[in-house]
């Protein structure tokens, strides 16, 4: 039996899974048990050590290879998921130069806001489907701008699964999937957005070697392998951002398919044949895992950074990790709908993206020291959540995407099961929730990439969803009605 190796390089954790080639989950693995702290060395900046990662994907896979028992010379491929929109410097040795400026950092908005309108509306939009933005183009001209010692010493940019990749092969290599993540993808040319490096006056050069998705892309190199307890030349087949790979992982690869995850961030992802965008760039646009130029697929996609971190927050700071995720849920489930009242806005978690890269921090609104409690607080954050996600929600059903029905993993912020009725119920959508992540379907990946699997049907053998939630008819005018007044309350806020 062959074996795939699937790692997921969140800000949180590195997750490992392990797959028989029949698609059975044979193990899996996080390393840290607790979350991994990202930096703030100034208010709004992100950031967290590359070689951290590494370090972590070392002790995931010991703890994976001892859980399986499973002999090294069996695990024929091994597919990488990563967290999106960060940059990593390394120099001509592969020596990462400065710590990664990862995917909720706001440093570059500004920058990108400049570039946007001195390239204009209309081209950016037309070519890059964006705004070049807070993503890795804006992110790398910050540091040429900023700290002009550590550019000069630049050898290549990468994404953090780029970097990763690297660690395992020493090939340092990107994706068009990762390009059009980092807004340097030009949709009109099929290529690089030299467009926007010579606006920045990025060298070209920095760029990694271009190679497809779903492909052999290395092999384990000897100190790789010896560092992680696994056979040299295993090969690495597929790497994909986090999202993407989420959709992936949940066969969503056709025009009106859509994914939803809620970890750290919350990502709502749908699919479609045509480069759509939003004027405001509030909602984003990438090539989805399966594009090709001769049958498009792009992934529409909306991004809220504060999901799965305010429940974090409340954990470490309300409850003072006293109790479990789980007892939470069951402290927010007591509450009525609404909370009496209380309105919690999650956007504490840098600039966000639907509303225009602004920072405007979280808040809660109408809190009655008389009547609320912290079940309040909990259950106004979890329907503040799907607020949220819905506000963006609507921005992308402007551009045709379709919600009636949402695919997810059984994880995170939808183990609660007050939230996924809260989510039905405020979108309309049914929620399909399946035992799968990013680990599994990176794992899979790598069995389509290298050859194991001879279409994507066949990589989706076995995987079934676990629970449905339907919209629940008898609170959805209520619904409707309390996130109307949530609405209210963040439009004046943004003094619209």
């Amino acid at each position: 039996m062959a074996y795939l190796l699937g790692y997921d390089l969140g800000s949180s954790s590195i997750k490992a899974s392990l797959l028989a080639a029949d698609g059975r989950l044979v193990a899996s693995a996080v390393s840290p048990q607790t979350e991994l702290a990202i930096d703030a060395p100034r208010p709004g900046w992100a950031e967290q050590h590359p070689e951290t990662w590494w370090q972590h994907v070392q002790a995931a896979t010991a703890m994976l290879l001892a859980k399986a028992e499973v002999k090294p010379e069996a695990i024929k491929a091994i597919g990488i998921s990563y967290q999106m929109h960060g940059l990593v410097l390394v120099d001509k040795a592969g020596q990462v130069l400065r710590p990664a400026i990862i995917w909720c950092d706001s440093r570059a908005a500004e920058i990108g806001d400049r570039a946007f309108h001195a390239l204009g509306p209309d081209l950016c939009l037309s070519r890059l489907l964006n705004s070049p933005g807070n993503f890795t183009a804006s992110k790398l001209k910050w540091v040429q701008e900023n700290e002009p010692a550590i550019y000069q010493k630049i050898y290549k940019a990468m994404l953090p699964g780029d970097y990763l990749a690297m660690k395992l092969t020493g090939n340092i290599q990107t994706t068009p999937s990762g390009l059009s993540e980092g807004i340097l993808w030009d949709y009109q040319e099929q290529k690089l957005a030299d467009l926007l490096l010579d606006h920045y006056g990025i060298d070209r050069d920095l760029i990694p070697e271009v190679v497809p998705t779903f492909a052999p892309q290395g092999e384990l190199t000897k100190s790789a392998a010896d560092a992680l307890g696994l056979k040299p030349g295993t090969l690495v087949a597929y790497r994909a951002g986090d999202q993407p790979n989420n959709a992936f992982s949940l066969n969503v690869m056709n025009p009106g398919e859509v994914a939803a995850t809620a970890g750290t961030s919350g990502v709502v992802y749908g699919v479609g044949a045509q480069p759509e965008y939003d004027r405001k760039s509030r909602v984003n646009t990438f090539l989805h895992v399966n594009h090709r130029p001769e049958d498009p697929r792009l992934g529409i996609l909306l991004c809220l950074n504060g999901t799965g971190i305010l429940n974090r927050w409340l954990k470490k700071n309300l409850m003072q990790d006293q109790i479990s995720y789980e007892e939470m849920n069951h402290l927010a489930a007591q509450v009525p709908a609404g909370a009496e009242g209380l309105m919690i806005f999650p956007y504490g978690n840098g600039a966000e993206r639907t509303l225009e890269n602004k920072t405007i921090n979280a808040s809660i609104r109408g809190l009655n020291f008389n009547l609320h409690h912290r079940g309040h607080l909990l259950r106004a954050a979890q329907e503040g959540i799907v607020f949220a996600l819905n506000y963006g929600l609507n921005i992308m059903k402007n551009m045709g995407v379709q919600t009636n029905l949402v695919r997810a993993g059984q994880a995170n912020m939808f183990l609660s099961p007050l939230f996924c009725e809260v989510f039905a119920t405020v979108t309309g959508a049914r929620v399909e929730l399946y035992n799968t992540d990013g680990a599994q379907g990176a794992a899979r990946g790598a069995g389509l990439g290298a050859g194991i699997y001879p279409d994507p049907s066949a990589a989706f053998t076995g995987l079934q969803s676990q629970k449905i939630t339907e919209p629940n008819p008898k609170l959805a005018p209520l619904y409707q009605e309390l996130y109307a007044q949530w609405e209210r309350v963040l439009t004046a806020e943004l003094g619209q």
